[in-house]
């Protein structure tokens, strides 16, 4: 059902020019065809121009046409681009990067790193590259997805980060050594976001390794922070790892504490994990109740409730998306259309914008090209189809051409206000500007696919499913096929129902011969009944219970039938009675 605007804010600053595929006077939606030619303009302007003037630096300087290290010398671009060139159907590009990656990035370095940064871009999107290979047509090595070069440099990248997590309380510090682990004298204060957002990273690399390391790291640290909330149910904007104590104690949705939200709804859902949403919507309850105000979120004091800054930031508006992986569409799209406004006021969402002046706040008047509105309309679009969501689309392309585009790719805006620039491309425009303008666009593209088609692969462990969709973006918008988690090692679950089904399989026959020996001219055999019997799921749950407690991780749903559906004995199938 199509939604309004609330509020009309005019124009853009500068009148854009209305091109072919834009609304016509009808009110017809942009044309997805159009403007999806154009996202793959953007990208390959933007990419190119990073291969000519850049490359093997982080990132472009795009005013002055050449490049710098930002994050760790790590060719950050290339790998933070990676799978969107196979999203936009570059498959030959793709594969060439992918040897450009493997001969000259090299972590064992002495290179101060974010252990935030790293891990969402780099682990990352080595991550993704690494399960989407055999996509692009990369010959793969014999056990993909269980191995391969690019989930051994995803797991070198993630090592070099674990000394971080030694501490006190198991949460991280921000930066480290990648060469001699944490610094004497690191500074142990830590965005909340930097200590909780890991979860999708790591729980992907232990299951692809067999290594629990990463996963542990990762659930202790979002354990710490659960345990740290305030008694009004809030968490704080910078903690102090080694001793618990909250530093900055603003709580909010945006920069400091957002991906922390995100990797909870994310991680719950890639993993299977109740207790994981249970949390967020713990969260959700107190952020509703403290931080909403007119379908605005507001900074409050987390322990007492009063507003601290009544602004919206850029980073927030990430929240709709996420508002819509737990299907509550319509506060989500009352927040979004409010975003939605300051987009239209400004032609970009300002870093902070104040919300009771409409207006932005001195020294965050920049727009780095952020992709977090799009990321929302992108995930909006694909539950609702509302055309106001693709009229962002058609906006965002529209003023970054207008405003950012120069000679050597895009340029951040320093100033929204008069479209002053700065020398820097973020690597996340490519990873995750372009990539959701592009999805955006493109409704029949592999990453939507609804499970209709699906690869089979056969592992050391047995046959794995990939490719049937339910792909989970981490927080720099590289996807995790969720169905390669259980590819490459037996969950301990299934371990004990193949192994219950054996055991009865044997004692079934075995009574059986026995049975028929002893009632062979007394009548018809019957078959036994004895507890634990697996024509009774009941006791079936019953013996499971037996075994060390331990979450049951549902298979995901896909075209194929769910594992013990699979699984007869004696002609008997034995229905998943969950």
């Amino acid at each position: 059902m199509p939604f309004r605007l609330l509020i009309s804010l005019g124009l853009l600053c500068a009148l854009l020019p209305l091109h072919h595929g834009a609304p016509g006077p009808d009110g017809s939606a942009p044309d997805p065809a159009h403007y999806r030619e154009r996202v793959k303009a953007m990208f390959y302007h933007a990419y190119d121009s990073y291969l000519e003037n850049a490359f093997p630096f982080d990132e472009l300087r795009p005013l002055t046409c050449d490049g710098h290290d930002t994050w760790g010398s790590f060719s950050l671009t290339l790998i933070d681009a990676l799978d969107t060139l196979l999203i936009l159907g570059n498959v030959s590009e793709f594969q060439r990067v992918v040897e450009v990656l493997q001969d000259n990035v090299d972590f064992d370095i002495d290179v101060n790193a974010s252990v935030f940064e790293t891990n969402i871009r780099v682990v990352g999107g080595l991550l993704s590259a690494h399960l989407l290979s055999k996509k692009a047509g990369v010959e793969v090595e014999a056990g993909w997805p269980c191995s391969g070069p690019l989930l051994r440099m995803a797991e070198e990248a993630a090592r070099k980060l674990l000394p971080a997590f030694q501490t006190p309380t198991g949460m991280p510090y921000g930066t480290v050594n990648l060469l001699h682990g944490v610094n004497p004298g690191e500074t142990p204060v830590t965005c909340t976001a930097g200590i909780g957002t890991f979860i999708v990273e790591f729980a992907t690399l232990s299951s692809l390794t067999g290594d629990p390391v990463f996963e542990d790291v990762a659930r202790v640290a979002l354990m710490r922070l659960w345990e740290s909330r305030s008694d009004i149910g809030l968490v704080g904007n910078h903690i102090d790892v080694l001793t618990g104590k909250w530093v900055a104690q603003d709580a909010g949705i945006g920069a400091g504490v957002d991906s922390y939200f995100e990797y909870l709804v994310k991680g719950a859902i890639l993993l299977q994990d109740k207790k994981l949403m249970a949390m967020f919507l713990e969260y959700n309850k107190a952020i509703r109740n403290y931080t909403r105000f007119d379908d605005w979120y507001l900074w409050v004091q987390m322990y007492k409730g009063t507003v601290s800054m009544p602004v919206f930031q850029s980073l927030e508006a990430y929240w709709p998306g996420l508002q819509s992986l737990i299907g509550d569409i319509d506060n989500a799209m009352r927040t979004f259309l409010n975003y939605y406004t300051v987009w239209k006021q400004f032609g970009g969402l300002p870093e902070f914008y104040n919300i009771p002046q409409g207006y932005t706040v001195e020294k965050r008047e920049g727009y780095p090209l952020r992709p977090e509105l799009i990321e929302s309309a992108m995930y909006l679009y694909r539950a609702t189809g509302d055309p106001t969501l693709l009229e962002l689309g058609r906006d965002a392309v529209e003023s970054i051409e207008k405003i950012s585009k120069v000679e050597c790719g895009f340029a951040t805006i320093k100033d929204l206000r008069d479209h002053k620039l700065d020398n820097r491309m973020e690597s996340f425009f490519l990873a995750e500007t372009v990539k959701y303008l592009y999805l955006l666009f493109d409704p029949t593209n592999f990453i939507h696919n609804n499970g209709s088609t699906f690869d089979t692969v056969i592992t050391p462990y047995g046959e794995c499913i990939l490719g049937a969709g339910g792909y989970i973006f981490n927080t720099e918008a590289h996807p995790i096929d969720p169905a390669a988690l259980h590819c490459c090692q037996r969950l301990k679950e299934e371990q004990w129902e193949v192994e219950d089904l054996m055991r009865e399989f044997y004692s079934l026959k075995r009574n059986r011969s026995k049975f028929q020996k002893k009632t062979m001219n007394s009548g018809p055999w019957e078959p036994p009944t004895r507890p634990g019997t697996l024509l009774s799921p009941e006791n079936h749950d019953q013996a499971r219970e037996r075994k060390p407690a331990k979450q049951k991780v549902p298979l995901l749903s896909c075209p194929s039938q769910p594992f013990t559906s699979k699984l007869a004995l004696l002609g008997q199938v034995f229905l998943d009675s969950s």
